[in-house]
């Protein structure tokens, strides 16, 4: 876990990829009781304009606050994360979590990293969670 001596604004967290398996999303719909065909029946997705089934925004989130709390030492670490959900992610795709080190308050052994979750598609970087932020406890 970083203490406050290590992390200096502006550290880049490390990226943390993951491939977005229809097996995963249909076990995070199960485990949080969502029944919404769009996640979890191809044709529902498609007739609703999507490509395929589509991922729950809470599913990418997931993603991105386990990205942060194995940075910060363990989930308990981690007292804030908020963001915004931009775009869908679809069977797959390759998302990854990143942040950077936004402030850190020395005294109180606080860092707030601004956060996101990136895919790569058609050529260009989509953003399915964009203007995140955690607030994570430093040190032991």
């Amino acid at each position: 876990m970083p203490s406050p001596v290590q992390v200096e604004a502006g550290s880049e967290l490390p990226t943390r990829p993951r491939i977005v398996y229809a097996e995963d999303v249909k076990a995070y719909a199960e485990a949080g009781g969502d029944a919404n065909p769009l996640h979890q029946d191809e044709a529902v997705a498609r007739a609703a304009g999507f490509p395929g089934i589509v991922a729950h925004g809470m599913f990418t989130m997931g993603h991105l606050a386990a990205s942060i709390a194995e940075w910060a030492g363990g989930p308990e670490r981690v007292r804030r994360l908020t963001s915004q959900f931009r775009a869908p992610v679809f069977m797959g795709e390759e998302i990854v979590a990143g942040g950077r080190v936004k402030s850190v308050d020395a005294e109180r052994a606080v860092a707030v990293i601004e956060c996101w979750v990136t895919v790569e598609r058609d050529g260009r970087t989509e953003w399915p969670i964009k203007r995140g932020e955690a607030e994570v406890l430093l040190g032991e």
